[in-house]
């Protein structure tokens, strides 16, 4: 007597069985989710790539213009007006003004354009001058290539956060606040590719030193050394700093 109960033998009209319809429905759906990640990740790595190239321009154009003024790099609008802060000062040494000064990977980057704002973020233990409670500068002014002892290992420009705003203002770092991870990422991005998530802590983010190197470092990492008490936006052999 044949059994009316229903098997997984039972065949469609194009011939197939329920159970070779569910298996190339799987294999369609894993080799979508390969193609997807893998698009994902080619599209990653030529934003990081672009981005590199932006930090690297962004690092030759401070060097010509400390050349042309006296070894002084040019400053941020926390020490001077809108119009003669870094973002405008180094236009005219860039040649696509717009593109580089804005990270392809930056979600705000269009707005940040519109805004005349930027997507890299100067470290504010260069750039912002100490001073003190009269405002008499005090300790080490370091917005010169001459006054950085280790120019190969100190930091001077960072992706920035998508928290920060996307005007021109919001051109440098606040890194004596690094003493959480918190603080760092409320600054920078150290997750802008490959990243992602509330803890920022995968993925990886590009640096510009003052030499004009450019490294790509992952979120990892930069974690782990916040975490153990290293602020990686201090500058190397200057007293003062903690």
């Amino acid at each position: 007597m044949r059994s009316t109960s229903p098997d997984s033998r039972v065949r469609f009209s194009g011939g197939f069985t329920l159970v070779e319809v569910m298996v190339v429905v799987t294999i369609m759906v894993v080799l979508g989710l390969l193609v997807t990640t893998g698009v994902r990740r080619a599209m990653d790595n030529a934003k990081a790539s672009a981005c590199m190239g932006n930090l690297r321009n962004i690092g030759l154009a401070m060097r010509q213009y400390a050349d042309d003024h006296q070894g002084k790099f040019p400053e941020t609008t926390h020490s001077t007006a809108l119009e003669y802060s870094w973002i405008f000062a180094l236009e005219e040494y860039l040649g696509e003004f717009e593109e580089t000064r804005t990270c392809p990977g930056d979600p705000k980057r269009r707005e940040r354009i519109e805004a005349k704002g930027t997507s890299y973020v100067l470290n504010s233990f260069l750039f912002v001058p100490q001073v003190d409670p009269f405002g008499e500068p005090m300790g080490a002014q370091l917005n010169r290539l001459s006054a950085i002892p280790q120019p190969e290992r100190t930091l001077m420009a960072f992706v920035c956060s998508d928290r920060v705003g996307v005007g021109p203002g919001n051109d440098h770092t606040h890194s004596d606040g690094w003493s959480s991870w918190s603080g760092v990422t409320r600054d920078i991005s150290p997750d802008r590719f490959g990243g992602g998530g509330k803890d920022h802590d995968s993925g990886k983010s590009n640096y510009l030193y003052v030499d004009g190197r450019v490294e790509s470092i992952s979120a990892k990492e930069v974690k782990r050394r916040i975490e153990r008490g290293d602020n990686i936006a201090i500058p190397p052999g200057v007293e003062g700093f903690r």
